[in-house]
């Protein structure tokens, strides 16, 4: 039945069972595994007469006496087991017809070849070992072997791989350490060469790092050794498939339905719009709710690093940069992409993230025409951002005084809101700013909305309000005439 499934030229060690093992390739799996995990996962108990009146000493008092010592070694076991079927696997598999094999035919020729070098291996396992050790063979043939669970737990926002042994997870804001491991440095490796080689890239001691996008969309970097001193050193930032909206967050306590109404009529009527806060913090999700108050019959051109804007409009059109190739060649920048969409007719800008020499090009977007623009930066405060928007058109090269460079972001930039992740793993916008224009050699700036932290509750949680600075917004004027009249107390403060 599954016979398509194996390798041309494998025969089976016996006619009964055409997804045997061959006797080739079982015999030194047996070999291999048969004294380390026969003996550990099954073993054979000596007949009661002889224990009867006998106490534990030696190595069986400690197994009693340390469980989790005897739990340890057991797992230990059977990882080793797992490392032997799969290079029985992949032997025996036909990796290129089972391409095309359906889901369930290949769990089928998976649990068949692994019962035969079991049996051949005269290791007993449980039903629940049996199932746990196929699904893991399972995702080691298709997937990405122990990081699949992880990657399919919808409560996991970031994986973060600190060596072969210690996978830390983030859930709620908050970082875990994982149960999960791999075998060693040479399992972890495998990962993520089979990662990066699927999108024609490579990791290796000449070059030890590398960016890529997971089928899924997800984010994913990798250092190896010998930059990563400890192994190597994975991070994965999950691409989130549900699209959050602006009354998502506010149901979940981002910010207020009075700082929603008047994010919704700075992005109605095209305020330029910066999204500053540090990693984590939320800067992606709150671009991408945003974005939803965007008019249905705007053009509007996505940049980014790895694409992870979700934008509800029918009228987009989006750009990933790209890195360069094994030769150094073929890179495509955001700067690149950039000077491309400014001639393609958009009606708004947005770029994922700005850090570099694309800086210079997105505020001159912002200043010819493009109003409405928006991005975001890592920055810890409004005022911060104000200046990393400064360096980084210092670090471009461009010969600029001071002083124009501010009068340059002061013209482009209207709106600056401010994520952040506070310490109880909760998300916030704490901060709502304008930018008013110039006062000598400065930028002027007003805050309109702030969070005030109040103090911590009993369980850890942070005790805070959203609140109004009482300062009238310096664009009302505009909100009127593209028709939102917002109401005076909504820049009230609550007492």
């Amino acid at each position: 039945m599954f016979s398509r499934y194996k390798k041309p030229g494998a025969e089976p060690q016996r006619g009964a069972k055409p997804v045997a093992v061959p006797a080739a390739a079982a015999a030194p799996v047996a070999a291999a595994a048969a004294p380390s995990v026969a003996a550990t996962i099954a073993p054979v108990s000596p007949p009661p007469a002889a224990t009867a009146n006998r106490a534990p000493t030696g190595k069986a008092a400690a197994a009693q006496a340390n469980p989790a010592d005897k739990e340890k070694k057991r797992k230990e076991r059977l990882a080793e087991l797992k490392v032997e079927l799969h290079k029985g696997l992949l032997d025996n598999l036909n990796l290129a017809a089972l391409e095309t094999a359906t889901e369930s035919d290949l769990r089928t020729e998976i649990a068949d070849i692994s019962n035969e070098a079991l049996a051949e291996m005269s290791v007993v396992l449980n039903k629940e070992e049996r199932t746990t050790l196929y699904q893991e063979l399972y995702d080691e043939v298709t997937g990405l072997g122990p990081l699949e669970p992880l990657l399919k737990d919808d409560d996991v926002n970031d994986i973060l791989v600190n060596g072969p042994h210690r996978i830390f997870v983030e859930r709620k804001g908050k970082l875990e350490l994982s149960e999960i491991t791999f075998k060693d440095e040479k399992h972890l490796l495998r990962i993520i060469d089979k990662i990066v080689s699927a999108v024609g890239r490579r990791v290796d001691e000449s070059n030890p790092y590398v960016d890529a996008r997971l089928a899924d969309g997800s984010r994913f970097n990798a250092m190896v050794p010998p930059v990563a001193v400890d192994g190597s050193l994975v991070s994965i930032r999950k691409f989130k498939k549900e699209k959050l909206g602006i009354r998502d967050l506010v149901q979940f306590g981002a910010f207020t339905e009075d700082m929603a109404t008047y994010l919704e009529a700075a992005v109605a009527c095209r305020l330029n719009v910066i999204v500053s806060g540090g990693t984590g913090s939320g800067k992606t999700t709150t671009l991408n709710a945003l974005s939803s108050f965007i008019d249905n019959s705007e053009r509007i051109l996505t940049i980014e690093d790895t694409a992870e804007l979700q934008l509800q409009q029918t009228h987009v059109g989006r750009m990933e940069s790209r890195p360069p190739n094994v030769e150094g060649k073929g890179a495509v920048t955001q700067r690149d992409c950039l000077r491309n969409a400014l001639r393609m007719r958009p009606d708004r800008i947005i770029v994922g993230e700005t850090r570099g020499e694309e800086v210079i090009d997105m505020l001159q977007a912002m200043n010819t025409g493009h109003d409405g623009s928006m991005t975001t930066i890592h920055a810890n405060s409004a005022r911060d951002g104000v200046s990393r928007l400064e360096n980084m058109v210092a670090m471009a090269g461009i010969e600029m005084p001071l002083k124009a460079v501010r009068a340059q972001i002061a013209s482009a930039v209207n709106l600056i809101v401010q994520a952040s992740r506070l310490q109880d793993g909760s998300r916030r916008m704490v901060s709502i700013t304008e930018v008013t224009g110039m006062e000598g050699e400065v930028i002027s700036m007003q805050e309109v909305f702030r969070y005030e932290r109040q103090g911590l509750g009993p369980d850890g949680k942070i005790i805070g309000r959203f609140n109004a600075t009482g300062v009238r917004s310096h664009y009302s004027n505009r909100f009127k005439q593209w028709g939102y009249d917002l109401p005076p107390a909504l820049f009230e403060p609550v007492v």
